[in-house]
């Protein structure tokens, strides 16, 4: 299985082609530019998903930022899938949203949370199928994100050129 960035699992692969890594570098640049001008408005909607993951590197940093003892915030917090990662078991909405809609471990949140939505990894393969597809459109792709939210809006509104730029400067290598 290859990663790209060391997080975006792409299942089948053993590792990555150079083409496919530019296109991929193409659809992350697309994807970041998001977060640097559009930064979290902490609307506390992506704090209601069902599959918040931890990966466990981050697990001894969010049970201190939490004040949570590491024992327990394993056995009482988390819970692993059948695939094999670790999830918070209390979501919907997070157990570290706080009544003001602002998340109790923001500094130390997972790094999933920091990338949703921008850089997730279901938009982000959106991205990358639009771009290495002409004839993708890009709003059927991304057709699940609820357009009601901040960020997704911003998202609809702007994503058709910024892939058609992408698009560009792909044609021009």
């Amino acid at each position: 299985m290859a990663k790209y960035r060391g997080k975006y699992i792409l299942e089948g692969l053993s590792e990555i082609p150079l083409e496919m890594e530019r296109d991929l570098d193409l659809a992350y640049a697309v994807c970041e530019r998001y977060r640097e001008e559009f930064p979290c408005e902490m609307c506390g909607r992506c704090c209601h998903q069902a599959r918040i993951v931890v990966q466990p590197h981050e697990v001894d940093r969010i049970s201190r930022a939490a004040g949570i003892p590491l024992h327990e915030f394993v056995g009482d917090y988390l819970v692993r899938a059948s695939d094999g990662r670790l999830l918070m078991r209390r979501t919907a909405p997070c157990a570290f949203l706080g009544a003001d809609n602002r998340c109790t471990v923001w500094e130390d949140r997972p790094e999933v949370c920091d990338d949703f939505p921008y850089a997730a990894s279901m938009f982000m393969s959106r991205v990358y199928l639009a771009l290495t597809n002409g004839d993708a459109d890009i709003l059927e792709l991304i057709g699940y994100m609820d357009d009601s939210w901040p960020c997704t809006r911003i998202i609809r509104d702007t994503i058709a050129d910024r892939v058609e730029a992408a698009r560009a400067l792909r044609a021009q290598r």
